[in-house]
């Protein structure tokens, strides 16, 4: 099976989807941060491992947290992972932190600061004209 064929993307999206199932309503660990998201999931075309991308919203130090929760609660994820998705084996997971989903709201917060800082200063300027 390649990397990006049709039953690899399937197999990687029902995996992230019981992934995130898991995360959030069966793990009962009070490390884990409640906004913690599963963002992509890559499963080995082989089946025997997978890379789970996770985004957690908060400071480095709840990130670490989160992630020393899911690595501890590993191989509880994968007994249910095995119970719910279909495979011929279940892959061996590895939680790497993603921070994509906080840099983009950073990058929204700076873009409407510049859209009001642009905003003011065309009032300013529309107001001189008037003025003048």
């Amino acid at each position: 099976m390649r990397k990006n064929s049709i039953k690899n993307i399937r197999i990687n999206t029902e995996v992230m989807r019981e992934l995130s199932n898991i995360i959030h309503n069966e793990i009962k660990d009070p490390r884990i941060h409640p906004l913690t998201s599963v963002v992509s999931v890559e499963v080995a075309p082989d089946l025997k491992t997978c890379k789970a991308y996770i985004s957690v919203y908060g400071d480095e130090k709840i990130k670490e947290d989160t992630l020393k929760g899911l690595n501890s609660a590993e191989g509880f994820i994968r007994r249910e992972l095995a119970k719910n998705v279909n495979l011929r084996n279940t892959p061996e997971i590895r939680f790497i932190v993603d921070n994509s989903i906080e840099y983009g709201v950073n990058m929204s917060h700076y873009i409407d600061e510049v859209n009001k800082d642009m905003a003011k200063d065309l009032s300013e300027t529309e107001g001189n004209d008037v003025n003048e």
